[in-house]
C-alpha cells in the first residue's frame, strides 16, 4: 500500500504536469498581403503567447503574401483544415485568432473542415464577415482603376473568382443576384443561398464557446466597418448600415449567430484605431482572456514553473518562448502592435500581375 508521503508527492506531480499537457493552444491566421514570417505577425503571435501563457502558431498558407491574394478562399481554408488536422498539438482543441481576411479562412475551417479538432474560442479582428462593398486598396491610382473595373463587370466572373481571393467576399448591395449566383465563398460560408443552406455549418458554428468580434472605429479598409460585427447594407442600397441584429442572416439565424448571441457567447468589441491597429492595452483586455489556460493551470504558476515551446516547423511559425511579461508603461500600452493598412500594399510584381489579369495597361 502506498504511503501518505508518496500519495502527496504524486498529487503535487499531477498538479504540475497535468495542466501543461492540457494547455489550449491557439492559431493565428493572417490577413491579405501578409505572411507569418513578417515582423508584425510574428511579434503579435509571440505577445499573445507571452501574455496568455498558451502556445501559439501562425499557420501559413501556400507561399504567404502572394497566395493570400491569388489563391481562392476555398483552397486557403482547405489547406488550413489539412494542417490543423495534422498538428498533434491541436488534437484536444484550440482557439483561433483571425486577422482581417484570415477570419473568413478561420470560419471556413470551423464550418467546412470535416473531422478537424474542435475550435473553442474564435477571436476576430477586423473580419469582413458580412462581406465588403469595395475592393481593398482603392485610393492609389492603379488600384482605383482596378477596383473600378472589377466593380463594373468582372468581380463575379469565373476567371476573377478563380484568381483573386477578395472576390470571394466582395458583396455589392446593388448586384445581389449575381453575388448569390457567382460569388464562390461568402454566400456558402454565411448560408445565404436558401436552397443550399447546410445545417452542419450552423451546428459547427454554434459549437463555439466564445465569438469575439473586434471592430476598429477608424477602419477605412472594410466597407462598411460594421461588417466586422456582421453588420451590412440592405439589399439594393448602400445605406443605411444595418446592425447585425437587423440583418436576415441574424434574424433567420442562417449560421447560428443569433443562437450564439442569445446564449451570451458573442462579444461585440469596438476599439479605436485603423484597420487591425490594435494596441497592447486592447489586446490584453479583449483578446488575451480568451486564450488563457483554464483555472487549473494557475497551480503551475504557484510552483514557479515555466516551460519552453519549439520554434518553426513545417506547418506554421510558433512563438518561441513563453516568458514573464513586464508591466507596461502608459505609452507602451497604447502603442499600436499591428498596422493593418500596410498589409494591403502590394509589391510591384503583384501589381503588374493584377493589371495583366484584368486586361489593363499601366500608364507609362
Amino acid at each position: 500500500m502506498a504511503s501518505p508521503q508518496s500519495i502527496h508527492l504524486l498529487f503535487v506531480f499531477t498538479l504540475i504536469v497535468f495542466p501543461l499537457s492540457h494547455s489550449l493552444p491557439f492559431i493565428v491566421l493572417h490577413g491579405i498581403g501578409d505572411q507569418c514570417s513578417n515582423r508584425g505577425v510574428k511579434h503579435f503571435t509571440e505577445l499573445l503567447s507571452n501574455y496568455s501563457g498558451s502556445p501559439g502558431y501562425c499557420i501559413e498558407i501556400g507561399g504567404g503574401s502572394w497566395d493570400s491574394w491569388f489563391m481562392p478562399l476555398e483552397g486557403q481554408s482547405a489547406e488550413v483544415c489539412d494542417k490543423v488536422k495534422q498538428m498533434k498539438e491541436l488534437r484536444k482543441g484550440y482557439n483561433i485568432v483571425g486577422l482581417s481576411q484570415g477570419n473568413l479562412i478561420g470560419r471556413g475551417v470551423v464550418e467546412f473542415c470535416d473531422d478537424g479538432p474542435p475550435v473553442r474560442n474564435f477571436i476576430s479582428l477586423g473580419g469582413p464577415h458580412a462581406g465588403t462593398a469595395s475592393v481593398p486598396l482603392c485610393g492609389s491610382g492603379i488600384f482605383c482603376i482596378i477596383a473600378d473595373r472589377l466593380l463594373k463587370s468582372e468581380i463575379y466572373s469565373d476567371y476573377v473568382q478563380d484568381h483573386l481571393a477578395p472576390s470571394g467576399y466582395l458583396k455589392l448591395p446593388n448586384d445581389i443576384s449575381h453575388y448569390l449566383e457567382k460569388c464562390r465563398f461568402l454566400p456558402k460560408l454565411n448560408n445565404e443561398i436558401p436552397e443550399e443552406r447546410n445545417s452542419t455549418y450552423k451546428e459547427r458554428f454554434t459549437s463555439l464557446q466564445n465569438l469575439v468580434l473586434v471592430m476598429f472605429e477608424q477602419d477605412n479598409v472594410l466597407i462598411p466597418k460594421e461588417t466586422a460585427w456582421f453588420g451590412y447594407y440592405p439589399d439594393g442600397a448602400f445605406k443605411p448600415v444595418m446592425s447585425p441584429q437587423q440583418t436576415n442572416l441574424y434574424t433567420e439565424d442562417w449560421i447560428g449567430l443569433k443562437t450564439l448571441d442569445s446564449a451570451g457567447r458573442v462579444h461585440y468589441v469596438n476599439v479605436s484605431g485603423g484597420h487591425l491597429g490594435i494596441s497592447r492595452e486592447d489586446m490584453i483586455k479583449h483578446i488575451v482572456p480568451y486564450l488563457k489556460k483554464d483555472r487549473a493551470s494557475s497551480v503551475k504558476n504557484k510552483f514557479g514553473r515555466s516551460y519552453t515551446v519549439g520554434g518553426v516547423n513545417g506547418r506554421g511559425m510558433q512563438s518561441n518562448k513563453i516568458k514573464a511579461v513586464p508591466r507596461l508603461k502608459d505609452k507602451e500600452s497604447s502603442k499600436v502592435i499591428l498596422d493593418g493598412s500596410s498589409m494591403y500594399k502590394l509589391p510591384s510584381s503583384i501589381q503588374s500581375f493584377t493589371m495583366e489579369l484584368l486586361g489593363l495597361e499601366e500608364d507609362r
